[in-house]
């Protein structure tokens, strides 16, 4: 149980007092919170806002500042 997906994973207190309870469950006990704890987590998983584009909007804006949007412009076609 030393192993886990993510490599900095520290262990609060909590999570070593819920292991230490979770031994002293009978094997069925554990394989039904093991179900449970799946349940909950592929509804966490599930109900994961996804990404919008709106997110981006803004990014990088800095880079345009004080550039003459018109000039840039007649500059791109003219490289045309």
């Amino acid at each position: 149980m030393k192993q886990h997906l993510e490599r900095n994973f520290m262990p609060t207190d909590t999570y070593n007092q819920a292991l230490i309870l979770v031994q002293k469950l009978t094997i069925d006990e554990q394989f039904q919170l093991m179900e449970d704890l799946l349940t909950i987590l592929r509804r966490q998983v599930e109900h994961k806002p996804l990404h919008s584009i709106l997110e981006l909007q803004g990014l990088g804006k800095e880079i345009w500042e004080g550039v003459d949007v018109q000039e840039y412009i007649n500059q791109e076609r003219d490289s045309w």
